[in-house]
């Protein structure tokens, strides 16, 4: 179906292995490319798969293994071969084909093994699963990434993992991982959760694999697995559908399948094939939805626009950084700090007006640092040899030497500018300064300094070390040597970067602000707080309008307001609700789970309310204005870099493809800007 296949190849050996009568016959899945190309099936891959099978089946071997080529044992289907399927009929065979190929190991008479060696990822998962045995390198991954995207596990996932590992953990692995921002399950702990026998050190592993699959064949080694709990099926299908009310608000099609065919499940070998048939048909239906192409949209912005950022400079340009500077001891400099050090390796060094501050803020990274090592996700040694690296002064002559200096304090540009003159005063020309500011305009804050063009903006997100985005500020006069160092520094630091110009609250908190700010005027013209909590669920958002304003804080979100406000008085406004919120310290509008607080009655009492439909179609036509507004004014490359932006920043859902593919398919682009925002075909269903 996919003339572009990167066909994998099942190559075929035949071992004699000590201690077992006959040959092994190993198969490796090999794409001929090197592992930052992963191996995975399309039409071609499952035929070689077939083939391969037939050849050894006439030569009736002692057992049958699979592993992979170095780092990778296979990462599932071939998502490029997508858009080619043009009917359902194409997405039933390859459907059915999966199945019926994966399905000859776990039918086979001889013994199967898989030997997964790296990372084996929905399809490649699956196939491991169909063997009667599986060895697993304590390197290696696993997952099920299918629900994200806007999938199920197709190929007798969703029936093969429960049997093996009962059901909650299945429901763990399937749609709660996939769904906490596609979550992988280490090898070690794949092998405690039973989705494998063994767990061998990558250095020896096919030595050692090849080993103990003739133990097990000759029966001198006991396959021992985890006794699955059948009793709680409606208690662990209960919690999966809670899972996915909770992250998608019902509005994943692919989530709300995975959790029926989870519990079709419970029949266990009964009903194997009446499952996967379910299977074949959830895939039928997916494999022609929007929500698959515009999964696959986002898919390819994460994994290759954000890797190659639009408008970066020449990388050679980058400065080297040796010691990074932190303006301020907070709670996000510290975020910032921990980073730095963890992934720099360089000296980190914090500063703030008193000792108290200061002592906090190193305080509160060693502390981290100390709960790593208790987790083991640190050494000892690395553990000792990081918090050596963050320490604290109260005199900014502490920079002298270092090569990038971030601020992190209050939000005031006065505050921020005087911050940088001082800086200025003692590090190098050639010393980056580089401001975490969320709103405020990086042009104006260089202004005053002799060499504005070292000056850019670093805005990372809360909680820094958790969402992957960092947008990228050009000032009217940073340089191209700043900028390649912040973008090296930022790819460092494992962010993925886009370029943003110096615009009013850049991308993520402009379209924010707007989106919660028609909530917030609905509910000040009397729209009730309940209806407006709600009136965004067919988005499937992560978090509804007040629980995000209450993760940004109302302070911060009447600040950022207030300066859009005045950027832009016609389309921004100053809820008089929020600011009811912020002068009574309220974190929240609710003081239990729906119930508005007390103290807030009568901010939803205005005399034009709305339905949830009239505000849900205002919240989406703003952000349609808005990202028309933002292309006109060149504050990114393209219209990608927006939804690159809201899925890594925001959160926006992967299967809803970015906010312009949503836009698009609802055909809001279109009523509010005169046209798409991307071509017909791209996140969605050709016409």
């Amino acid at each position: 179906m996919s003339t572009d296949e990167v066909v994998t190849r099942s190559l075929v050996r035949y071992l004699a292995v000590p201690g077992l009568t006959g040959e092994l016959a190993l198969i490796t899945l090999d794409n001929g490319h090197d592992h930052t190309r992963p191996s995975t099936f399309g039409p071609g891959g499952l035929a070689s798969l077939d083939a391969a099978l037939d050849e050894i089946e006439a030569r009736s071997p002692a057992a049958i293994a699979v592993t992979g080529k170095p780092f990778v044992f296979a990462v599932g289907a071939d998502l490029s071969g997508i858009p080619s399927i043009g009917s359902a009929a194409d997405a039933r065979e390859i459907a059915e084909t999966g199945h019926r190929v994966f399905r000859r190991l776990r039918d086979s008479t001889v013994p199967t093994f898989a030997f997964v060696n790296g990372a084996a990822l929905g399809g490649g998962l699956e196939l491991a699963l169909h063997c009667h045995h599986r060895s697993i390198a304590a390197t290696a991954v696993v997952a099920f990434p299918e629900v994200f995207l806007g999938l199920v596990p197709g190929w007798g996932g969703t029936q093969l993992l429960p049997a093996l590992i009962g059901i909650d953990a299945a429901v763990t692995v399937i749609v709660e991982n996939a769904l906490a921002q596609n979550r992988t399950t280490p090898g070690p702990r794949a092998a405690q959760l039973g989705m494998a026998d063994a767990v061998f050190e990558p250095a020896d592993f096919l030595e050692r694999s090849l080993e103990w699959a003739a133990g097990v064949v000759s029966g001198d080694v006991a396959v021992r697995r985890p006794e699955v709990d059948r009793s709680a099926w409606d208690d662990a299908i209960a919690r999966a559908r809670g899972i996915v009310a909770a992250r998608t608000r019902g509005a994943s099609p692919g989530a709300l399948r995975a959790v029926e065919l989870l519990d079709l499940a419970r029949a266990g070998d009964a009903g194997f094939t009446a499952g996967t048939a379910a299977e074949d048909d959830a895939l039928t239906d997916l494999l022609m939805s929007d929500e698959l192409r515009a999964g696959l949209y986002s898919f390819d912005l994460v994994n290759k626009r954000a890797k190659r950022p639009a408008g970066a400079p020449d990388k050679g340009l980058a400065r080297k950084v040796t010691k990074v500077g932190v303006v301020g001891a907070g709670l996000m400099a510290s975020q910032l700090a921990l980073l730095f050090a963890r992934r720099l390796e360089v000296p980190v060094v914090l500063t703030d007006v008193d000792q108290a501050r200061v002592d906090k803020g190193v305080g509160w990274v060693h502390a981290e640092l100390a709960k790593l090592a208790e987790r083991g996700r640190l050494s000892p040694d690395a553990r000792n040899r990081l918090t050596g690296l963050v320490t604290g002064s109260l005199s900014k002559d502490a920079f002298t030497d270092a090569d990038l200096v971030i601020e992190a304090v209050f939000e005031e540009l006065s505050v921020k500018q005087q911050v940088f003159a001082e800086v200025e005063a003692v590090v190098s020309a050639e010393c980056v300064l580089a401001t975490n500011t969320s709103a405020l305009s990086v042009t104006e804050m260089a202004a005053g300094l002799q060499h504005p063009e070292r000056v850019v903006g670093l805005h990372f997100f809360n909680p820094v070390a958790v969402l992957p985005l960092l947008e990228v500020v050009r000032a009217e006069r940073t340089d191209d040597a700043t900028l390649a160092t912040a973008f090296a520094v930022g790819k460092q630091l494992g962010k993925s970067c886009v370029l943003v110009a110096d615009a009013p609250a850049f991308v993520v908190n402009r379209l924010l602000t707007r989106f919660l700010g028609e909530v917030t005027a609905a509910v000040d013209a009397g729209t009730p707080v309940a209806v407006a909590e709600r009136a965004l669920e067919p988005l499937g958002l992560p978090m509804t309008p007040f629980e995000l304003l209450s993760l940004v804080g109302p302070a911060v979100a009447l600040h950022v307001a207030e300066r859009m406000h005045e950027a832009f008085p016609d389309r921004y406004g100053v809820s008089t609700g929020l600011q009811r919120m912020v002068s009574l310290g309220k974190k929240s509008v609710f003081s239990a789970p729906g119930v508005l607080d007390s103290e807030l009655a009568g901010i939803d009492a205005g005399d034009s309310p709305l339905t949830a439909e009239e505000l849900r179609d205002r919240a989406e036509r703003a952000l349609a204005q808005e990202i028309g507004l933002m292309l006109d004014e060149g504050v990114v490359t393209g219209v990608q870099d927006i939804d690159l932006c809201m899925l890594l920043g925001a959160g926006w859902p992967f299967w809803l493809g970015g906010i312009s593919a949503y836009l698009d398919r609802t055909g809001v682009s279109e009523s509010v800007t005169g046209s798409r925002f991307l071509p017909r075909g791209v996140a969605s269903l050709p016409a």
